[in-house]
Parts: C-alpha cells; structure tokens; sequence
C-alpha cells in the first residue's frame, strides 16, 4: 500500500499533494491549543481501546507467521519502513557494550517495533526487548507475542525487577502522556543511560501546547489530546538532569499538516 501510494503521489504540486491526501486518508491531523488536558480530552472523541487492541493483534500475527512484511499502527505495509537513526543508535549502544542490548520500549504496543528491527539485531550476543504496556496489551503480549527476546510487562517497576535495562525507547508515545514530565522525572531517576524518542511532534518556536489529533477513519476513527512539544525545552529537560545529546533527526512520518514537525532525539546520561 505505502509503495502504492508513493507512486501516486509523485510529482504532484502541493495543494494537489494534499487533496490527495485528504482523499486517501479522509480528514486528520491536529488542531488547537488547549490550556488543559482536561479541555482537549472533553474535544476529543477517545477511542476504542479493545477494538485497537484487536486491530493490532490480527496485523501483528500475520507479520509474525510470516504472511505479511511489516505493521504500523495496525496497518500492513508491503515492506519495512526503518527508522534508520534509531537502527543506527541501538546498534551504537550495542557495540559499546560488548554486543549485548536491554532496552526497555515504553508504550510499545505487541511489539512492533521489535518485529520491525529484530533482523538486524538477532546477532548481537545477548539481545532484550521489554514492552512496558497497558493491562490488556500485555495479556495478550504474552499469550501471543513472547518469544525468548521480547517480553511484556505491566509497568516499569515490574520490569526492572527482571532486567536491568540500559536504554529506554518512546516511539511515539510521550506526547500521548497527560503529565510527560512526570514520567521523565520518574526515567531519568531511575539512570537509564539511554534514552531514545522517535516520532515525537515539535514545534521550533513557541510554547509546548496541548492539541487534538484526529485518526483517519480508514485506520481507526479516533481522537484524543497530545503534546505538541517545544524542541529546545524538550532538549534543556535533559541537560538539566545530566544527559548529553548524541543526535536529533527527522522522523519518517507523513502528516497533512506543516506543523508539527516530528523528530526523534538520543540522550547520553553524561553524569
């Protein structure tokens, strides 16, 4: 599909690019800027947690038996869309600790990112994928999902009593967070050395603000409050709490909008 649509969509002027969009896709992306969670979430629709849960469940296994290439946000795709700079960053933490990998993947669904990356990491001489998750995620995680590198846990703590994880990964996650910096402060705490985001909407001038985003109906008709981050506050968060930053990149994600911009930043802890 995703190859498909390239094709489409080449050479096309950009008010023709977006109509296209809108006409694949249906009406999505973010808007306004709420002085509350509160105020966006009584904005927003919410979603169908079980229906996601089942979505992702059906796509994953045909990626998993082998029927399908790759999944995002419970949509097949007919080849692996990698995030090169997040590929290159684990295989970098890796080689400094002697081919081994513990990573912690925060809000990481059944383990797509996992099924997307594991090819280039089965190698490494120890290698662990932990997926923090909601309840219903994680029973179904286990049940269906686990293998001798991916594992599935309630919540850090239940984690960290198994494995002693390096890096921490928010693919995607963190602006869907109520109090992000809660979490953060609780991250950094804790010593990760690592600490690794993708996929995470900035905007580079202006105050960090609370929007709506709105799914596409043709992935699942959903709404729901997210931050829109300030970049250089995001950054100075970290700094302040003794981490270095390693590198900042563009994300591999396609909005109809300018704004925000998604980027993915890797933290060094430095003290």
């Amino acid at each position: 599909m995703r190859c498909e649509l390239k094709k489409a969509l080449e050479g096309m002027t950009p008010p023709l690019l977006m109509n296209a969009l809108k006409s694949k896709f249906g009406s999505y992306g973010f808007s306004g800027n709420y002085s509350t969670w509160e105020e966006a979430k009584a904005s927003s629709e919410g979603y169908d947690s079980g229906s996601i849960l089942d979505k992702v469940k059906e796509a994953l296994l045909k990626v998993k038996n082998g029927q399908a290439v790759y999944e995002r946000d419970s949509v097949l795709f007919d080849e692996i869309e990698y995030s090169w700079p997040l590929l290159a960053a684990l295989l970098w933490i890796s080689s400094r600790h002697d081919n081994r990998l513990n990573l912690v993947d925060f809000g990481g669904s059944l383990g797509s990112s996992y099924f997307q990356n594991r090819h280039f990491l089965n190698h490494l001489q120890a290698f662990q994928w932990s997926v923090v998750e909601q309840k219903h995620f994680v029973e179904c995680g286990r049940e269906n999902f686990e293998d001798e590198h991916l594992k599935f846990y309630f919540d850090l703590d239940g984690c960290a009593e198994v494995k002693e994880a390096k890096v921490i990964l928010f693919l995607s996650v963190i602006q869907y967070i109520e109090d992000p910096f809660k979490l953060l402060e609780t991250v950094v705490n804790r010593g990760f050395q690592y600490i690794i985001f993708d996929r995470t909407p900035f905007l580079e001038q202006g105050q960090s603000r609370i929007a709506v985003q709105r799914v596409s109906a043709k992935i699942n008709k959903a709404s729901y409050p997210l931050w829109i981050f300030n970049f250089d506050e995001f950054i100075d968060f970290f700094i302040q709490h003794g981490y270095e930053v390693v590198a900042h990149f563009n994300s591999a994600q396609t909005t109809i909008t300018a704004v925000p911009e998604f980027k993915g930043c890797i933290f060094k802890r430095s003290i």
